[in-house]
Order: structure tokens, then sequence, then C-alpha cells
């Protein structure tokens, strides 16, 4: 796995994967050969009550709440076992930037509840975990850690959902319709990528 350089704020952790295999979708669409990204900090108790899951924002990695992690804050390792995931499309997970079956434009249509899907099948087949302490996420991650209260309300005792949305509102959309059009605007732009990099399109949005 090729991880971008480490800024200022990273807690370094060796990057670790678990290969689910075919992932199916909500939309009916499969993810051929789907990894899951992920780290974790400190160590599982003996009772197994202290796991964490932290969810990454739109176009975060599992660094994103790096900032709350460490001796002292609230992610303490010394206390809890936190599991830090990249979602679907994000960081070193699967996505259309690094599946090789299905790259760029290929790669199928997929949605928050399938990124819990995943992280779930990651917790209970790959950790052995049946209950969370919490499920922490900022952004698009407190979106996810919604879904969690909605899709397995059971299996954490509290979430931490910081600025989510529970909807994604219209100037959501528009901001992010706004640099999907500057990008595909460019002359660089082929219809299933780019064929250089879009630095018009980049200057636009």
């Amino acid at each position: 796995m090729t991880h971008p350089p480490l800024a200022a704020d990273h807690v370094d952790t060796p990057h670790r994967e678990f290969a689910l295999g075919d992932l199916n979708l909500e939309s009916g669409e499969t993810i051929v050969d789907y990894r899951q990204a992920y780290v974790t900090h400190g160590t599982l108790n003996a009772d197994r009550s202290n796991a964490v899951l932290v969810c990454a924002s739109l176009s975060g990695t599992h660094h994103r709440l790096d900032f709350l992690i460490g001796a002292g804050k609230a992610l303490d390792p010394a206390r809890w076992f936190v599991v830090a995931t990249d979602p679907i499309g994000n960081g070193l997970s699967t996505s259309p930037s690094n599946s090789a079956a299905q790259p760029g434009m290929r790669f199928p249509r997929f949605a928050l509840r399938d990124m819990v899907a995943a992280q779930h099948r990651l917790l209970t087949a790959h950790l052995d975990l049946d209950r969370l302490h919490a499920v922490v996420g900022a952004s698009m991650g407190g979106m996810q850690a919604l879904q969690w209260a909605v899709s397995h309300p059971r299996f954490m005792q509290r979430i931490v959902a910081l600025t989510p949305m529970a909807k994604t509102s219209p100037w959501a959309v528009l901001v992010t319709e706004a640099a999907r059009s500057c990008l595909m605007a460019d002359p660089a732009w082929t219809g299933d990528g780019f064929s250089a990099e879009p630095e018009r399109g980049r200057r636009a949005f």
C-alpha cells in the first residue's frame, strides 16, 4: 500500500487491510476484490469492551481525527482500542484511483450504507468484535456514525457525530457538483479520466 506523506500532526502506525472479496452494494452493483484499509491504536482489553471505531470525512483518511489520538487525549490508546478506517473511495481502501479491476469511471456507485456495511464486516469477520464502545466521526465521518446508529443500533453504546448532516443539504450538493463540473470542463477530461493534470479545471474550482 502506498501512503501519502505524513503530515506533522499525523500519528504513524502500521497500515493494515482486510480483503473482503466482492462487496455487493445497495445499488445492485459490486466492487470487485474490495480491500478495507485501517489502522489500530492501543490494545483490546480482556472483556473486549474498549473498542472505538473512527470514520473518515469526505476526501479524508484514517488520519482525519489523529488530533484526538494520544496520551491524555479523547482517544487515549492507553484506554481505548481505536480502529480508524478509510472509507470506500478514500485513502488506501479500494477506490476509483487504485482499483485494478474497476478504475476511474468504471468504479461502481456506492453509498454511506455501503461504507458502514464494509466496516461492519471488518469488525466482525476480521477483528472478531461484536460490540463497540463508540463510533466517532467528523463531517462525512459523522454521517457514517449516524448511519451506524440506524443500521446497527445495538452494536455500539454511543456515537460521537461531529458536524454531520442527517441528510445532504442542497448547498453541499452544489459544492460537490461545482467541483465535478469544473474538472470535467477541463480540456484534459476524456470522459473516462484525464489525459493530463486538469490544471484549468482546478483553477476554475
